[in-house]
């Protein structure tokens, strides 16, 4: 595997917790979702990665979306965080903070004496 694999791999397995940690500081369009996720260390490669995505998280509960009128088009859709959504972050981010301990231990260079 090459390290673009590799990164990748981590991205999918962290862009639902990533998006759930964004919307629990703020509710947010897709479209703004989609930058931070894309300038914030390149989560998602593009906005059409995010849609299924939300719809995912939609499904499960995770979040919901309601719309707002827009001066410059259509309505834009809003995606806030549930009472599931901040459980399951809450859970990630215990998760997180020792599984990514664990890992860095494992391949931590060795020290030569």
């Amino acid at each position: 595997m090459i390290a673009t694999d590799h990164a990748t791999q981590l991205r999918r397995g962290v862009v639902e917790a990533c998006i759930l940690g964004l919307l629990a500081r703020e509710s947010m369009y897709g479209w703004q979702l989609a930058e931070r996720l894309i300038a914030d260390g390149a989560i998602i490669g593009s906005i059409g990665t995010l849609y299924p995505v939300l719809s995912r998280l939609r499904e499960r509960g995770l979040v919901t979306s309601y719309e707002v009128a827009s001066e410059s088009g259509p309505p834009r859709r809003y995606y806030e965080l549930t009472t599931a959504g901040a459980a399951a972050l809450h859970r990630f981010r215990d998760d997180w903070t020792s599984f990514a301990a664990s890992v860095t231990q494992i391949i931590a260079p060795e020290e030569t004496p």
